[in-house]
């Protein structure tokens, strides 16, 4: 199983879906731009445990972790 982890004002929300179905790899992708397109930046964990940024989907992540951009003041 992959797993997105959105975190927000809330804390965490977790989605799990399965790289082997059409349907819940279409609505990872689905959240992952509709997540990106209003301003969470996205990361993946890497095999080594540390994590890099990412700009498109990939079904086969193990885990991807969103969080709100930072705003100065």
């Amino acid at each position: 199983m992959a797993t997105q982890i959105v975190m927000d004002l809330n804390g965490d929300s977790r989605y799990q879906f399965d790289p082997r179905d059409a349907e819940g790899v279409a609505r990872a992708e689905k959240r992952f731009k509709e997540l990106i397109g209003s301003g969470f930046i996205a990361a993946e964990r890497t095999p080594a445990g540390d994590s890099r940024q990412v700009k498109s989907f990939d079904p086969t992540a193990k885990e991807t972790l969103f969080f709100p951009r930072l705003v100065g003041g």
